[in-house]
């Protein structure tokens, strides 16, 4: 058991991180009602990755610039078209994960590894995950959590897009694009009939319940980490949002 610990310890430190920012702005996602952005700009710093690595510029600095620079793209597309269109902006956001996507498959198509590297940026690799690799995700999301907590950059438009992006292109490249969003909606969705301070605690401690018990499930009966993680993440909500609901509705 103290083995299996140490060997899951980096990925479980990874997913704390990502939670770190995920479930604060998961849960203001949920009051603005763009359920989808995560995926969407996931989705963005993923192509940025496919293109690196399509050029043979996948040093690690230069995939993370690509991915970065594209989800910032698509960050300022979003913030703009909820400026412009407001009334479909959830239906512009859909659409732009779904070309997006379907780029990265046209990019890859000729790519003998094509077919990896797309799995690769759906599930993620996080259960091989090293300590030297969070050090910049550790950055991103000090930086980030700064930025939404000191600032109040989240009450801005251009500024909450902005942070998305910083928050999501470390995110995707250690835990891929579905862990992204489940990390961001599953435990906001979970408390999201819980004060500030309370929300955010538990939907903290929703989500490293589930990232533990992911981790250890994956290591234990061989299967994908990041699939059983979004799981294991769906299984806790499953169980705790009936019971806030009902609770607060006996209150």
């Amino acid at each position: 058991m103290i083995d299996d610990l140490a060997i899951i310890a980096p990925a479980f430190a990874a997913g704390l991180l990502v939670l770190a920012s995920h479930v604060p702005l998961g849960r203001r996602v949920l009051e603005r009602g763009i359920i989808f952005i995560d995926i969407a700009l996931a989705q963005f710093a993923s192509l940025g990755m496919v293109l690196a690595h399509i050029l043979h510029l996948e040093s690690a600095w230069i995939t993370q610039a690509g991915a970065f620079a594209a989800a910032l793209i698509g960050a300022a597309l979003l913030n703009l078209s909820e400026r412009l269109w407001p009334e479909v902006q959830e239906a512009i956001i859909g659409s732009s994960f779904v070309v997006t996507a379907s780029l990265a498959i046209l990019l890859l198509a000729n790519d003998p590894h094509g077919g990896e590297q797309l799995h690769e940026l759906l599930v993620g690799q996080i259960l091989w995950s090293r300590w030297q690799d969070l050090l910049p995700l550790a950055g991103i999301t000090l930086l980030v959590l700064g930025a939404w907590f000191g600032l109040d950059l989240q009450r801005s438009r251009a500024g909450f897009y902005l942070l998305f992006a910083l928050a999501v292109t470390m995110a995707v490249q250690i835990v891929g694009v579905y862990l992204v969003f489940a990390s961001l909606i599953l435990p906001a969705l979970a408390v999201r009939h819980c004060g500030a301070r309370r929300g955010l605690a538990l939907g903290y401690a929703i989500g490293a319940l589930g990232y533990g018990s992911g981790l250890l499930l994956s290591l234990w009966f061989d299967l994908p980490s990041g699939a059983i993680i979004v799981c294991m993440l769906a299984a806790g909500t499953a169980v705790v949002l009936p019971l806030l609901q009902r609770r607060q509705s006996t209150a």
